[in-house]
């Protein structure tokens, strides 16, 4: 067995051409994320982005795609942007989990959403969690019959907003896989929006993340596009959802709306409607991600096995990463775990949001900005 470490753009044609085999070859790698055009354009924007290339005889028979920082801290590609990583390889592929981190230079590595069971990981694996999807396997009216069946009332209050949505702001209609870059600028205005007033960073406030976006936007192949879907009242947005599709699911990644139309459930309903034209266009799947969301159990119509773990080797880079990371993980872990608790962080949270939105406004007006001169 012998691991060779390269920069995505390292790779040759016969190496993604035998990703792509690897990845189509196994259900459980059926996500964009795991696609190597990902890999790809994390590789383009970011310079800590390698790959593990694992041969066997001469034959590649597995990928690992990583981030390495200092210290030889590792992180899955994509860290807290993405929500499913692992190895990319032949089934039950099993190596020494240390023996690859020597090979990859890293001292320490965690993960939460690592392909569940994976062999080379499986000894590591702290915590394995559900994570909700549509299952639009046996077509959409199938999927909705279960969505009704998992909680009438709600089904009926969202089919009657939508309905008030038509009569007082205009005829509802939908929109899957919009191109439009102005679309695009409006979904990601809502979320940096909605990261201001619950309290959380703002990723798009990151060039490389927006452009991130907008490359995966650009790609429309076969096996891997971005999915840009946006849910009107008249001409007005309310609505969209950002994400990743391979041939066969869809991955969410950033949902958002316009709060102006809160009242109506805009963000549910636009769902529903991304199920049903999923489904229209062949996907088997759309993978919510796990969280804390109670919209998603009544949405769902099965679950993926996600773990969580960490993979050290002895240095005291690995120390300091445990004090760092490991207490919080597990502090999180908690408050997620209790549905009281979930809430009154999220509460908190808003309330930290509410103060900055008014404080940033007022520093603009006052030319009080934190920024240093020359920032723009």
């Amino acid at each position: 067995m012998r691991i060779t470490v390269v920069h995505p753009k390292e790779l040759g044609e016969a190496e993604v051409t035998r990703w792509r085999e690897l990845q189509k070859a196994s259900p459980s790698l059926d996500n964009a994320f795991l696609s190597v055009e990902f890999t790809l354009t994390m590789g383009r924007l970011r310079d800590y982005v390698r790959v593990a290339v694992i041969e066997d005889d001469d034959t590649v028979v597995g990928f690992f795609p990583y981030e390495r920082h200092g210290f030889g801290v590792g992180k899955p590609l994509g860290g807290f942007l993405t929500t499913c990583h692992g190895l990319i390889s032949v089934p039950e592929l099993k190596i020494d989990a240390r023996e690859l981190l020597r090979a990859c230079k890293l001292n320490v590595i965690d993960f939460d959403h690592l392909v569940a069971g994976q062999p080379t990981f499986a000894p590591y694996e702290s915590d394995v969690r559900p994570a909700p999807i549509m299952d639009l396997s046996s077509g959409f009216d199938a999927y909705i019959e279960q969505v009704r069946a998992n909680s009438p009332k709600n089904f009926k209050t969202v089919r009657y907003k939508e309905r008030k949505l038509g009569r007082e702001q205009g005829a509802v209609r939908f929109e899957w896989n919009s191109l439009d870059p102005a679309t695009m600028r409006t979904l990601l205005a809502w979320k940096s929006d909605q990261y201001r007033r619950t309290g959380r960073v703002d990723r798009f406030a990151q060039p490389w993340i927006v452009e991130l976006v907008e490359q995966c936007h650009a790609m429309q192949t076969d096996d891997f596009a971005g999915v840009l879907t946006m849910l009107y009242a008249g001409d007005v947005p309310v609505a969209g959802h950002f994400g990743l599709r391979t041939a066969t699911s869809l991955v969410g990644w950033f949902p958002a709306y316009d709060p102006e139309y809160a009242r109506y459930s805009p963000g549910i309903m636009h769902h529903l409607h991304m199920a049903e034209h999923a489904a229209k266009a062949g996907l088997r799947t759309v993978d919510m991600g796990k969280g804390g969301k109670e919209y998603k159990d009544w949405l769902k119509s099965g679950v993926l096995l996600v773990a969580e773990g960490r993979i050290a080797r002895p240095s005291a880079a690995a120390a300091v990463h445990w004090m760092g990371r490991v207490p919080v993980n597990k502090a999180r872990t908690i408050v997620t775990d209790r549905p009281a608790l979930y809430r009154m962080a999220d509460r908190v949270l808003k309330s930290f949001g509410r103060v900055r939105t008014s404080v940033q406004p007022a520093a603009r007006r006052t030319g009080s900005s934190r920024e240093p001169s020359g920032v723009r």
